[in-house]
């Protein structure tokens, strides 16, 4: 038996726009630490290898800092690292993989070929290949068949199993089946996919350690494998993400928004990033974003709030009033009525109650 740490996606050097540029410089900080938390973690669990299912790197232009400290991060671990290149950071003559002194025990693929190292002691042979391009229009799996010679056969790949569009190695699940592997790690997608079978042949996807946007939402982390004597393998999903991004919809109605939140929300935020979609309806004031970011921001890492929000039904009714109100909100009604989605809908809102704060000469939150 034997264990092994499966993990790809980490996008080192990510610009994280979103972010003020405090936040971005500390996380990009924060992910230079990766290659030496995952060796903790690695010692901590007696992994006997790790395979790196590539886009380490979420470019060429790195500062020099972040992969050699991903490289002295992953020396520490002392078992065997192998890492197969992705569409990101592709094997190149400038690439960090060539460009920074990688220890003994970090194995790169380099070759838009299958690869195979043997590892005699534990029975084991590891296979992969590299992306030497920022696309890998053929499958580098394709034709691929493990030999049966009574060993264990681990392959880490960055590709796209069964996409829309093939450009990023694409990978059938009839080639997966006909691989004759015990084990394949992939990376690319940045959701975890949980374990996958194709004929023999387990397969996954970590997704990506940090998320980077509100489309990366939750727990993120690597998969923990073990790998019994007759090659049965089994994966544990462990989160590792030192922020979470989250999404939460918190309904308004008849409650003071502040009150709202305080209902909706989780004991703990104070690591994540929060995007707080508030729903509902309000009266023609609406809620005022910048107080309640005020009070609340210092419970998160980072917060985004949304007003999406719409008017209450009594404030249309002064529309049959014989006055400018009257006449300005008939107008916005029939827009209303007539929007083509939310978005518009939401628009109209918004010029109901900036119309209204105007005739009512009311500062406009």
């Amino acid at each position: 038996m034997f264990r092994f740490l499966h993990a790809a996606d980490f996008h080192l050097d990510s610009a994280f726009h979103a972010l003020s540029p405090q936040r971005a410089a500390e996380r990009r900080r924060e992910s230079r630490e990766l290659g030496a938390r995952l060796a903790d973690e690695a010692l901590r669990r007696g992994a006997d290898l790790m395979l790196l299912s590539g886009d380490l790197f979420d470019g060429s232009d790195n500062f020099r800092e972040t992969p050699e400290e991903l490289a002295c991060g992953l020396g520490r671990i002392g078992a065997s690292v192998f890492v197969a290149p992705g569409n990101h950071d592709f094997y190149s003559s400038d690439s960090p993989y060539a460009t920074v002194e990688w220890p003994e025990n970090v194995y790169i693929f380099k070759s838009g070929q299958i690869e195979s190292v043997d590892l005699p002691d534990l029975n084991c042979t590891v296979h992969g290949a590299a992306f030497t391009g920022p696309e890998q229009v053929p499958g580098l799996l394709t034709g691929f068949a493990a030999p049966e010679d009574g060993r264990i056969h681990l392959m880490t790949l960055h590709g796209d199993v069964e996409p829309s569009v093939a450009r990023y190695n694409p990978i059938t699940k009839a080639e997966i089946a006909a691989s004759g592997l015990t084990y394949l790690a992939l990376g690319h997608i940045h959701a975890a996919s949980g374990p996958q079978r194709c004929g023999e042949t387990l397969w996954a996807y970590p997704g990506c350690t940090e998320g980077r946007g509100f489309d990366e939402l939750g727990d993120k982390g690597f998969y923990f494998g073990t790998v019994s004597d007759e090659g049965v393998v089994t994966l544990e999903f462990v989160p590792f993400a030192r922020h979470r991004y989250e999404i939460m919809t918190v309904d308004v109605t008849g409650k003071d928004p502040r009150e709202a939140l305080e209902a909706a929300l989780p004991a703990w935020t104070t690591d994540d990033l929060y995007r707080l979609l508030l729903t509902g309806e309000t009266d023609e004031r609406g809620i005022d974003l910048t107080a309640l970011e005020t009070l609340f921001s210092g419970r998160f890492y980072a917060l985004e709030l949304r007003d999406q929000t719409r008017v209450r039904q009594d404030v249309w009714a002064r529309a049959d009033e014989d006055s400018l109100r009257g006449e300005f909100l008939r107008r916005l009604r029939g827009r209303y009525d007539a929007a083509a989605d939310d978005k518009e809908r939401e628009n109209v809102t918004r010029a109901v109650r900036f119309g209204l704060a105007a005739l009512d000469h009311r500062d406009i939150m």
